[in-house]
């Protein structure tokens, strides 16, 4: 079933709005389910995953390798190699002077890399820390396609792995990213939600993940917001057992904009450290990725050029977080399709 979560923490600034969070049962009948992945998909570009099968333990355990080692010394860590991309960062994200309240680790997911960064991460049991990586990984893979595989039955998709084959690749070009936010506390003043980057409270700015589904998961720090369609910032209540979904910017251009990929930030916590724990499922770097034919008519024709997704990261990794990227990849046709529309409304 699809239920509104609480949402206790709230930030109320002019365009925060309380309303519930889709929340999915996989437990569900499966005919059912692809159609509540595919409302949420289109309305949100987000949800949560409740009854899901990634084990506990193996969750714990990824939770406890991250709070270790983000109780280390700075120079401990930065002992781990500076994230280039992979690797150990903080406060800096991405090349062009964005910037956050947050440390982070940054791994890509192919077992002979996890491997070989273990062994700056933790020195004194790189095997069982590549061990546990591994394991989270494979457990958020299979949990990633079948929500893809949903989606694409639920878009009535002729063959049901057309998304999750991306992921399965054995070149895939997906990311594992632990984020760890410190307490920042706040001045004197009162503190006025409508400033809240000049107040220093951003602690990863707005933007959308730029692969195809991004599974998160955080400890029982809240920070995390979502932006609506309409503008809106959704507060989103944490939940450590369970999963969030969001739509990536690849998935959106692979259903010709019928899904849309959720903008998001997260805000820094004054009293309590906030970790969380992104599966970002990307395709290979040669792969090409275009609308799927099925999302393709001549009442609805393509909005996107054709790009690999090499060249998507090389074109959303040369702007700021902020940016819009999916702009320098729509065909002029969207553009000429809207002034067309607005011709014909005219007087």
């Amino acid at each position: 079933m699809v239920a509104p979560s609480p949402t206790s923490m709230m930030l109320r600034t002019k365009k925060t709005k309380a309303v519930g969070i889709p929340t999915i049962d996989l437990s569900m009948e499966r005919s059912e389910l692809s159609e509540l992945v595919v409302k949420a998909c289109e309305e949100y570009g987000f949800f949560k995953v409740v009854n899901h099968s990634v084990p506990k333990e193996v969750i714990s355990r990824l939770e406890e390798e991250g709070t270790e080692f983000f109780s280390k010394t700075s120079s401990e860590k930065h002992q781990a190699g500076t994230s280039t991309p992979f690797g150990y960062g903080c406060k800096n994200i991405g090349p062009n002077g964005d910037m956050g309240d947050l440390e982070y680790l940054l791994l890509h997911t192919n077992p002979n890399s996890i491997s070989e960064r273990s062994k700056t991460i933790a020195k004194d049991h790189p095997i069982k820390f590549s061990c546990i990586i591994n394991d989270y990984v494979e457990a958020v893979k299979e949990l990633t396609c079948e929500i893809l595989e949903l989606a694409a039955e639920g878009l009535w998709v002729p063959d049901k792995s057309s998304f999750s084959n991306i992921i399965k690749d054995v070149h895939s070009d997906s990311l594992l990213r632990i984020n760890h936010y410190p307490p920042v506390k706040k001045g004197k003043d009162n503190w006025d939600p409508s400033k809240l980057q000049n107040n220093n409270t951003i602690g990863f700015g707005e933007h959308s993940d730029p692969q195809i589904l991004t599974i998160l998961r955080s400890n029982n720090v809240g920070g995390l917001q979502i932006s609506t369609q309409h503008g809106l910032w959704l507060p989103v209540p944490p939940d450590p057992n369970e999963f969030y979904v969001m739509v990536g910017d690849a998935l959106q251009v692979l259903t010709n904009g019928r899904f849309v990929s959720v903008r998001h930030r997260v805000l820094t916590n004054t009293t309590k450290p906030r970790m969380s724990m992104m599966y970002f499922a990307a395709p290979p770097l040669n792969w090409w990725i275009s609308p799927l034919s099925k999302m393709v008519t001549a009442h609805n024709p393509s909005l996107y050029k054709p790009f690999t997704w090499a060249q998507y990261k090389q074109a959303a990794y040369a702007l700021r977080l902020g940016d819009t990227r999916l702009d320098q990849f729509t065909r002029f046709q969207k553009q000429e399709a809207s002034k067309n529309e607005t011709d014909s409304h005219s007087p």
